[in-house]
């Protein structure tokens, strides 16, 4: 993992005391919360709809045991038992005491953890595939470019007011596990016919009010052009970016009004002017910067693979588990772990106090003392013997993190919705629940197959709902709240948004709606291997449309 150096340690401690400041004149009356809001925002906090929030960086979704506990230390000390780890790898306190949080930030530096450019119109946390420097398809670790990004990006005197908030985010396979497509700027980690490293590069992704799949602008960029090339499209953004109307400010609406191809020759014609300057990536640079996230050493444990295919024959519900939330890994006696943060009937995303100590204690013993966060809301232990997998799977049974259900139907993303957030026109986590424990059933789940639903409580899109196989939007129509559903979204390679199927559902109907989706799926499906996403793409949208709305109507 990457450890601050003098520079960092500096930047954030000055940070923490000129934020103490701010909010002791804020709670003074000296300043107003008008004057207050660009300040505390620089500092990752927001005034929700009923306390303020604090939104803690998590680089690259990657964290160690101490910063764990300190996350835990923080949901007991400062807010109510639990914190809420979102799509964009981060975590948020929901409760924190405004003057709480400059002890709770300067106790986060002592753990190497901020909360800067975690909102703002500024470069947001660069987010990377949660099973990196793990995974078996990998072509290279993502997380160093990510980590050259996030100092490169950090409080960025030309970048820090652009046009809009601006997500980047890495992947290091060809199987897009980190949604690059949806991004500002998305970059694919490949190789060229000679073996050297490069990007693919995408720009002008998003969702929100105008959903847009990012256009591929460059096959291959070299990586030593890595900034070089990042820093002409953000000055080519901020220079042309709209800054009248926040519904088009974000750089898809730029490529869409300008033109792709135009767009890419501003681009290109920057990057032209910058590329022999400083900004290029010397070799060793690089290479210093990877050996901070060189994986552990991995003796061989091959009694692994008998141990467990013992135990799965004696446990069906780690056998379940090991299915759904084990994955390969490079070494053979190794795999990935998925910590399901999605318990039937409870609220994705969140987790305890006492489960963040638990994590913790688990990834010293298990896990090389390495944790990711994915943008899918669940935690991942990235190295883990297959020797070790039973054990582990019987501690995490203890403190209900062993749900085997991911990538299944109750393997939901969700935004905090109209319970937190001043911004929602209608909940999502009341309704995220019902449909978990409609869905709950192993038996249930396993029929149906991989299945992602999102769910996002307004247009912003926090949930993702535009790229979910079923997505559930929340709108209000005359004071109520209303379910409006899309199909055939997804976020991965083959990244599409979603078809709105026709006019909502109300609060207690949308749960009969998705069950009617999931019962139309099975019945037309050509075999159960032949997953929702699949059987959408043959058949349209016309058969679910018939199902939910009555022939007539749909037509």
């Amino acid at each position: 993992m990457y450890r601050y150096d003098e520079f960092d340690h500096a930047f954030v401690s000055a940070r923490v005391s000129q934020f103490r400041d701010q909010v002791e004149r804020r709670l003074s009356g000296e300043i107003t919360e008008d004057a207050f809001k660009p300040l505390r925002l620089m500092n990752g906090v927001y005034l929700q709809l009923h306390a303020y929030m604090l939104r803690v960086a998590v680089p690259y979704g990657t964290l160690n045991s101490k910063q764990m506990r300190m996350l835990g230390h923080i949901a007991r000390e400062y807010d109510r038992g639990y914190g809420h780890f979102t799509t964009r790898q981060n975590i948020q306190f929901n409760w924190p005491k405004l003057s709480d949080i400059p002890e709770i930030l300067e106790k986060l530096a002592s753990v190497e953890m901020h909360a800067i450019q975690t909102s703002g119109n500024c470069i947001r946390n660069v987010t990377a595939d949660h099973f990196a420097g793990a995974a078996a398809d990998e072509v290279a670790d993502p997380r160093p470019y990510a980590e050259i990004l996030r100092q490169w990006s950090s409080v960025h005197p030309e970048f820090s007011y652009l046009p809009r908030k601006f997500k980047i985010a890495v992947t290091g396979a060809e199987a897009d596990r980190a949604a690059i497509q949806v991004h500002d700027i998305g970059l694919q980690l490949k190789k060229d016919e000679d073996g050297k490293l490069g990007f693919a590069v995408y720009v002008g992704g998003g969702q929100g009010r105008t959903p847009m799949i990012a256009k591929k602008i460059r096959d291959f960029l070299p990586e030593e052009d890595l900034l070089t090339y990042v820093t002409a499209i953000v000055r080519v953004y901020n220079l042309h970016g709209r800054r009248d109307n926040k519904y088009k400010a974000r750089i898809k609406i730029l490529v869409h009004e300008t033109g792709v191809e135009e767009l890419t020759s501003q681009i290109d014609a920057e990057f032209a002017h910058l590329r022999d300057g400083e900004l290029k990536l010397p070799d060793q640079d690089i290479r210093s910067i990877e050996t901070y996230f060189a994986p552990p050493e991995l003796p061989e444990r091959a009694e692994g693979w008998e141990a467990m295919a013992k135990a799965q024959k004696a446990d069906s519900g780690f056998s379940d588990w090991v299915r759904r939330n084990v994955g390969a890994h490079k070494h053979p006696d190794y795999a990935t772990v998925t910590i399901s943060l999605k318990p039937i009937g409870g609220i994705p995303g969140d987790a305890t106090d006492d489960q963040m100590d638990h994590v913790a204690d688990l990834a010293e013993r298990y896990a090389f003392d390495e944790i990711r966060v994915s943008h899918e809301q669940n935690l991942i232990f990235p190295h883990v013997a297959r020797a070790d997998l039973k054990a582990l799977y019987d501690a995490l049974l203890e403190d209900g993190l062993a749900t085997a259900n991911a990538g299944l139907i109750t393997d939901m993303i969700v935004c905090p919705g109209l319970d937190y957030c001043a911004l929602a026109n209608a909940r999502s986590i009341p309704v995220a629940q019902e449909l978990s424990v409609r869905f709950g059933s192993a038996a249930r789940q396993a029929e149906i197959g991989d299945l992602k639903i999102k769910i996002s409580g307004c247009i912003n899109a926090c949930g993702h709902h535009h790229v979910g196989h079923i997505g559930l939007l929340g709108v209000e129509k005359k004071g109520a709240e209303l379910y409006q559903i899309t199909l055939g979204g997804s976020g991965d390679e083959n990244t599409s948004i979603g078809e709105i199927v026709g006019r909502g559902f109300e609060p207690e109907k949308v749960t009969d709606a998705v069950e009617t989706i999931v019962d139309t799926y099975i019945g037309l499906r050509h075999s159960p291997d032949e997953t929702f996403l699949d059987a959408y793409r043959r058949v349209g949208p016309q058969p679910f449309k018939d199902a939910l709305y009555g022939v007539a109507e749909a037509a």
